[in-house]
């Protein structure tokens, strides 16, 4: 099963719209000289529950990825099922493991190219995804990994 497409849910201005708050906080991540990764968590009703950004190296911490900045942000909720997390950036096997381990539903990714994550993994464990291929997010990432490739590859686990 491959990961679905923006074009084929007819969410695609509600999809780009919560995009735009996580690209804001990668942008704010780069601006802070870290890696440009930004995610938030929003809730059935499409409010921002919680947001971040990849903060590996403000914070000298190798579990601040975006992803899981966001969901901490996002404090506790009764339930994730119904909860989406928007991220610029495919979801690396962490941050994809913190969407099963907690149920959440659905999964909108701003850029594969630049990095192709675990999110089919997540698409063949029920979790929707939908990929909306930005540009803004692939040339922020390219720009990145063009600038940064030692932190780049620190950040994904490269050798």
């Amino acid at each position: 099963m491959s990961p679905s497409t923006a074009d084929s849910t007819g969410d695609t201005p509600r999809y780009r719209e919560w995009l735009s708050v996580a690209l804001d906080e990668a942008r704010a991540g780069a601006a802070e000289g870290g890696v440009p990764i930004g995610a938030a968590l929003i809730d059935e009703d499409g409010r921002v529950l919680g947001r971040g950004h990849n903060r590996r190296v403000q914070d000298d911490d190798p579990s601040a990825h975006g992803e899981t900045t966001a969901f901490r942000a996002a404090g506790r909720q009764r339930s994730y099922h119904r909860t989406t997390m928007v991220t610029t950036l495919s979801p690396c096997w962490y941050c994809s493991g913190l969407v099963r381990q907690f149920g959440i539903g659905r999964v909108v990714i701003g850029d594969t190219r630049t990095f192709h994550g675990a999110h089919d993994w997540l698409v063949e464990h029920g979790v929707e995804v939908v990929v909306l291929d930005d540009p803004d997010c692939a040339r922020l990432m390219t720009e990145f990994v063009d600038a940064h490739p030692d932190l780049w590859h620190e950040d994904v686990g490269a050798e």
